[in-house]
């Protein structure tokens, strides 16, 4: 249990706390003293209070300690030493001042016998003080205090092509597309072999054609000479020489002229005449 011995503002917003621990030694002669101070940033302990009775013959030796440890280094912070050797058991009562030794050098505190005798009732009480604003930082009501700046992380920028799944995968990609190019080239290849020979066929196919009716042409041709050679020789058959005497007799030789049609020429020709002139009417 901590307790408040006063409390004192050093400056705005701050204050001094002053305390004292509880009985550190009434279970064990030996504490622990994070278990024991509070643990504030600058913490400093003033004193040690210690009591303790010692039970033993008056002639035995017997020396007892109280201590801390260094916690910083080697030995000891706090040591105080009382020599019941050759003297009856009695109480002892004491308050030693450390100097405001800062917390962070407190190592485990005991109650060390050396010699014949025991410790009976032991109370240790440390005394303490800090500063609430010791740290600015740990409030803002804080003289000092500076609001934190955000830790903005840094985003690391990321090549995909670095990353070793993507690669593989643009990899398996291009592979896939070559496979697929080279399998449209071979159907491409196959496509025009195939083309190539139905063009074969077919121009093996017209070349029987155009020699069918070729054939079929020259048989034709064939036939209409044997036809002509037939016509021939019966046209060169000779005629019997036969005479045909004129049954039909004109008995007037003078034709009559044919006054209409005279009238119709010359009307043909009035009118073209008009038509020319009119020609050189729309000239002028």
């Amino acid at each position: 249990m901590v307790v408040s011995l006063a409390c004192l503002p050093s400056y705005s917003y701050s204050e001094v706390i002053y305390g004292q621990t509880k009985n550190d030694a009434q279970d064990s002669l030996t504490w622990v003293m994070t278990n024991v101070l509070p643990q504030q940033t600058g913490l400093k302990v003033g004193t040690v209070v210690y009591q303790y009775t010692t039970v033993k013959k008056t002639e035995d030796d017997m020396i007892v300690y109280v201590q801390n440890e260094n916690a910083q280094g080697d030995g000891y912070i706090f040591r105080d030493a009382e020599d019941w050797s050759g003297i009856p058991g009695n109480s002892i009562n004491k308050v030693i001042s450390v100097n405001q030794i800062p917390i962070e050098f407190w190592g485990d505190g005991s109650i060390e016998i050396e010699g014949d005798g025991k410790v009976v009732d032991p109370n240790v009480v440390y005394t303490y003080q800090y500063d609430t604003c010791f740290d600015p930082q740990s409030s803002p009501e804080c003289p000092g205090y500076k609001f934190p700046i955000p830790d903005i992380p840094q985003v690391e920028i990321v090549d995909p092509l670095d990353d070793q799944f993507i690669q593989d995968e643009i990899d398996r990609k291009m592979t896939m597309r070559d496979e697929d190019e080279e399998e449209n080239d071979r159907e491409r290849m196959e496509s025009k072999e195939s083309d190539d020979e139905e063009e074969v066929d077919i121009e093996q196919i017209l070349g029987i054609v155009d020699r069918s009716l070729q054939s079929a042409q020259d048989t034709a041709m064939h036939s209409q000479l044997q036809t002509m050679n037939n016509f021939s020789q019966v046209y060169f058959i000779e005629l019997p020489e036969t005479k045909y005497e004129e049954t039909l007799v004109l008995e007037d030789n003078d034709l009559p002229r044919n006054r209409r049609n005279l009238r119709l020429m010359q009307s043909q020709q009035l009118l073209h005449d008009q038509i020319v002139k009119s020609q050189y009417n729309l000239g002028k």
